[in-house]
């Protein structure tokens, strides 16, 4: 199992969609801003300047992670999803590693992220790519209650 990280391509646009979907009908429930943005990646993502991620695991789509543009110097880190069956082998530090790089490639200040307190896997993981706790901005989502940043 030798993981790759490529940049998004067209392909994978409904992997992107499902993996992300999966996770959060599972803990929650899928908002219309998910589905605004699912329905339009191209406007809320990739037009601005952002990106999306896929981690592949002999050609399947195991993970993914968006990096949004808010603006030249801050961009949120969304979306984070990896598929159940690759959970526990660290793609989300690959992918994490992946958004740090990108976001140093295009001198960003800072990244945000949006989460839930019971989202405890994910919280320590951000943590120990240092993030922080900040006051909550007001968002898009019913389920968010922490906002992270990171200072580059």
């Amino acid at each position: 199992m030798k993981p790759l990280i490529i940049s998004y391509k067209p392909e994978y646009k409904n992997d992107f969609i499902s993996l992300n979907k999966a996770w959060l009908e599972e803990y929650f429930v899928v908002e219309p801003h998910d589905n605004e943005v699912f329905n339009n990646i191209e406007t809320y993502i990739l037009k601005p300047g952002g990106m999306i991620f896929f981690c592949l695991v002999d050609n399947e789509v195991a993970g993914t992670v968006a990096m949004q543009k808010i603006d030249n110097t801050t961009y949120e880190l969304a979306k984070l999803a990896v598929a159940k069956k690759f959970q526990g082998h660290k793609l989300s530090n690959l992918l994490m590693d992946n958004c740090l790089a990108f976001a140093k490639e295009k001198k960003v200040h800072t990244i945000m992220l949006l989460s839930n307190k019971k989202l405890q896997n994910a919280l320590r993981l951000y943590e120990k790519y240092g993030f922080i706790e900040v006051p909550m901005k007001k968002n898009d989502y019913t389920r968010a209650d922490i906002q992270m940043e990171l200072k580059l």
